[in-house]
């Protein structure tokens, strides 16, 4: 499957994969978001920082995958730093086939090549079968995380 960085054309289709994603969430979104303003400047950061990437699985010529892969600096390990995967989200029509497979083995290659020292992610405590997904995947649960929302 073509993995390519997302351009600004995909932001409508991402913003569906992303409102799939937030079903299982602590805020369900009660319709797909319409990309804004906010949304653009979002993913124009992304695309100009060498460290962050926006990934897209095209399937057929649609955006029907994505994750983002963050590369962050870190004092500890000798100065290696660590990556952080959010928002991994595989079409529901599509599950199963493989497809966040390879979007994970795609951001963990990223990952290597830039001498990360851990990939880390959080799932959400209702998204059981993406825990196992990821246990398939050889990620294991190490640590108890907290999240505090912030007002908009």
């Amino acid at each position: 499957m073509p993995i390519r960085q997302a351009i600004e054309a995909d932001l409508p289709r991402l913003m569906e994969l992303l409102y799939e994603l937030s079903q299982l969430g602590e805020i369900v979104e009660s319709r797909p978001r319409t990309a804004g303003p906010l949304e653009q400047a979002a993913l124009r950061a992304l695309q100009a920082d060498e460290r962050f990437t926006c990934l897209v699985l095209d399937l057929d010529g649609r955006p029907d995958g994505t994750a983002t892969l963050y590369i962050l600096p870190n004092l500890s390990h000798g100065g290696r730093p660590y990556a952080v995967v959010e928002n991994v989200v595989v079409d529901s029509r599509h599950r199963g086939a493989g497809l966040g497979r390879e979007l994970m083995e795609h951001a963990e290659r990223l990952a290597v090549e830039a001498n990360c020292y851990k990939i880390v992610l959080t799932s959400n405590r209702h998204r059981i079968h993406a825990h196992r997904f990821y246990e398939r995947l050889g990620y294991v649960a190490t640590h108890h995380g907290f999240t505090k929302y912030l007002p908009e």
